[in-house]
């Protein structure tokens, strides 16, 4: 039997997983990196990104390091650990400058420097862009780059299904199904990197695409990692109803206005100082607040506000923002140079994941992650526009390195080891996914998922809703131990794939879900009604949810690195 082995596997080939193979494969001329994914890597989820990544690269807009970073800390409502951000900082402009040797095709100024636009809760003009397609040229530029190493071997469409551990708790591998076959293969290695994106899938209404079910977060829960402050959703102010589809922030970086039924730019209202271009937490609840005013607009998706981009002009437009353009004509027909567009906050990302440390490490030996999957603590309780490129180009980078490291001083598991947990995953999902006698349906689960979580966990949150939907998860993972599936074919079985990702987003929404109902505060994007004030005496603290096998998860605590930004107020 052939049996594939790498030094490194990393699971997921988005943006951040391929900058940690790149990485990993310049740190040593000898490493060899296995890169999983579910999907072709240029349909990774970083190619929908719009608007920019953030640096500080021009010496002309009164900017620094220390500015960037006090903006991505007050934007964190404090949360941020400060010792990472400041290295996050510092190591953005450098990336963002090797992307573009890599071929990222930044837009120019008239006098040849890179471009840079406004951003949400930016002090000044930080965010590099590539028109409005940034994460598109930025995975392109990464792909092509990874294709100059031979030493990267891609697994396009396979679905790991597990994290493998050897007899001291170590990461050893992964288990994973080629989905073009059906077979259920053990790779071994010595580090596992986890780039698997977000969770946003557990909401009814979001940006993020289908493939987006929390699947990383998942298997490393599932193996004894703790999930750290998932309680942390984004809501993004400007999604297309009835679709999700994002209008960027680049729409209101370049000059577009919010404007309600009484045509008032109502932001005037809640964040004087910075209007539009405020923090995505606190704009998407001044639409809250209009809409409790009865300021909205009522449509067939629900209530929605304009986004208005008619004064910037068509030739503005098409040179700055073509792909909102695009989008809102295939999707709304709707064109932005004569007519608003019909906007609603939407669930975008998730600055929860899985806890690392400064450099991807996690608790688990040998198991890395990087991206939005992971939690390296810069975003504390609201991300930043702009900030999450830059990030997985950053943490991407030194989980990648670090994981060499780590993997020169471990020795390759034997394939012997693997096999019988190959078997008994095996064993698992044959038992509790094709031939049980199960009635449940997963569209019906994942539908009342949905249901619950957008109840009781949405913009904003109370006790009693927060509490019926922490009630509601259990009952839905014990009817998920009897859903069918009805299709028991080998090759590119998506109902069983889809069987499987539902299982990560039950894990997911439960750690969502437990985490917001015990912070009993409200900091950034998680906003309690019953509990209006920060409260930095008890919850400057970082949550850890732990899985608990048949139970709720286990919530505990850890503190916030402060290195000299003092907690303040966090007003615009």
């Amino acid at each position: 039997m052939n049996v594939p082995e790498h030094d490194i596997v990393i699971v997921g080939g988005g943006g951040a997983g391929l900058r940690a193979a790149i990485a990993a494969v310049q740190a040593d001329e000898n490493i060899s990196v296995g890169l999983v994914s579910k999907v072709y890597p240029m349909r990774s989820h970083t190619v929908s990104a719009e608007g920019g990544a953030a640096g500080v690269v021009r010496d002309d807009k009164d900017d620094s390091l220390d500015l960037h970073a006090f903006d991505t800390i007050k934007g964190s409502d404090f949360l941020a650990d400060q010792d990472v951000v400041e290295a996050f900082v510092k190591e953005a402009r450098d990336e963002l400058i090797q992307l573009e040797h890599w071929g990222c095709p930044w837009s120019r100024d008239e006098d040849g420097r890179i471009s840079v636009r406004a951003f949400g809760g930016m002090s000044t003009e930080r965010t590099l862009y590539a028109a409005d397609k940034t994460g598109f040229h930025m995975l392109h530029a990464l792909f092509q780059t990874s294709l100059q190493f031979d030493r990267i071997e891609r697994y396009d469409e396979w679905y790991v299904t597990k994290l493998l551990l050897d007899d001291n708790g170590a990461a050893c591998g992964v288990a994973a199904i080629n989905v073009r076959s059906g077979v259920l293969h053990a790779i071994p290695a010595k580090a596992v990197i986890v780039c698997t994106g977000g969770g946003g899938r557990i909401f009814p209404f979001t940006t993020n695409a289908a493939i987006k079910t929390g699947d990383g977060m998942s298997m490393a829960y599932r193996a004894g990692c703790p999930l750290k402050d998932m309680e942390f959703v984004q809501y993004h102010p400007t999604g297309l109803p009835g679709t999700g589809i994002l209008m960027t922030e680049a729409s209101r970086g370049e000059g577009g206005y919010l404007i309600n039924n009484k045509g008032d730019r109502y932001l005037s209202e809640y964040l004087p100082g910075k209007m539009e271009l405020g923090p995505r937490d606190m704009v998407s609840r001044a639409f809250v607040h209009e809409e409790k005013a009865g300021n909205v607009f009522e449509g067939p998706y629900g209530t929605y506000v304009h986004l208005d981009l008619r004064h910037l002009g068509e030739n503005k437009i098409d040179e700055k923002i073509p792909f909102v353009r695009e989008l809102t004509k295939n999707y709304v027909g709707i064109d932005p140079v004569y007519e608003p567009v019909p906007v609603r906050p939407v669930v975008h990302y998730m600055m929860g994941g899985i806890h690392t440390d400064i450099n991807g490490a996690t608790p688990i030996p040998g198991l890395y992650s990087a991206g939005e999957t992971a939690c390296a603590t810069i975003n504390g309780a609201n991300r930043l526009g702009s900030n999450s490129l830059s990030e997985l180009l950053v943490f991407g980078a030194r989980s990648g390195q670090h994981a060499v490291q780590y993997a020169n001083e471990t020795k390759m598991p034997p394939y012997s080891s693997l096999e019988h947990m190959v078997v008994d995953e095996e064993q698992r999902i044959e038992n509790q996914l094709l031939k049980n006698n199960g009635t449940e349906r997963i569209a019906d689960i994942r539908s009342d998922l949905h249901k619950t979580m957008d109840r009781g966990a949405g913009i904003y949150r109370e006790e009693e809703s927060l509490k019926a939907t922490c009630a509601e998860i259990p009952k839905l993972k014990e009817r998920y131990k009897r859903v069918k599936v009805e299709d028991t074919s080998s090759v590119f079985n998506t109902e069983l794939t889809a069987a499987l990702e539902l299982g990560s987003l039950l894990d997911i929404a439960e750690t969502v879900a437990n985490s917001a109902l015990l912070r009993k505060e409200s900091r950034g994007s998680h906003s309690r009604s019953d509990y209006e004030e920060r409260d930095d005496k008890n919850f400057l603290k970082h949550s850890l949810a732990y899985h608990n096998e048949g139970g709720d998860p286990r919530i505990d605590y850890l503190d916030v690195v402060i290195t000299k930004w003092q907690p303040d107020e966090r007003k615009y």
